[in-house]
């Protein structure tokens, strides 16, 4: 039951449809059309939800479940939205030895959200990711382009309240 994601209402433009379909009508016909469509998809809705994997799917006449696979076998691409903030939280060895993986999982329960996911309101969407680089200043947090470093759970809401 944890690990079933929220449903979050899909609320794609006119205009991002418009879009998408000019990008398939552009790209269609060339050979492994596939990956660079899905590419410019994401880049147009910020994620690949399932309207819009059905779109592509109806359009290319390629197999809905072809494109599910490919859409989850790739990191670059997302099934849910990211959020204003994305929080990632480094679970490489030399953070993970050193408690990333009990930020992690404050986090988990602070957002009410699993890793992959974005909150209701849009604001925070959370991933684990693997080394940084920054392994000296381990435990690692990341959101949008700052970097925390030498995280401590007791610094979680100090730093999620600069971005409130």
């Amino acid at each position: 039951m944890g690990s079933q994601k929220k449903n979050i209402p899909f609320n794609g433009t006119p205009e991002q449809e418009k879009q998408l379909r000019a990008v398939i009508a552009e790209l269609k016909d060339e050979k492994g059309s596939l990956m660079p469509i899905l590419q410019k998809a994401q880049d147009i809705y910020g994620y690949l939800p399932y309207e819009v994997q059905k779109i592509i799917s109806d359009v290319m006449n390629v197999p809905i479940e072809k494109i599910y696979g490919i859409v989850t076998f790739y990191a670059q691409f997302s099934l849910y939205p990211k959020g204003k903030y994305k929080i990632s939280v480094c679970l490489g060895t030399a953070c993970y030895v050193k408690g990333s993986g009990d930020i992690y999982d404050k986090l988990i329960e602070k957002l009410g959200i699993q890793g992959g996911e974005c909150t209701p309101d849009g604001k925070f969407s959370l991933e684990a990711c693997r080394c940084v680089g920054a392994c000296g200043l381990a435990p690692v947090m990341t959101i949008n382009d700052d970097v925390y470093g030498k995280m401590t759970v007791d610094k979680i809401d100090e730093i999620l309240a600069k971005y409130e």
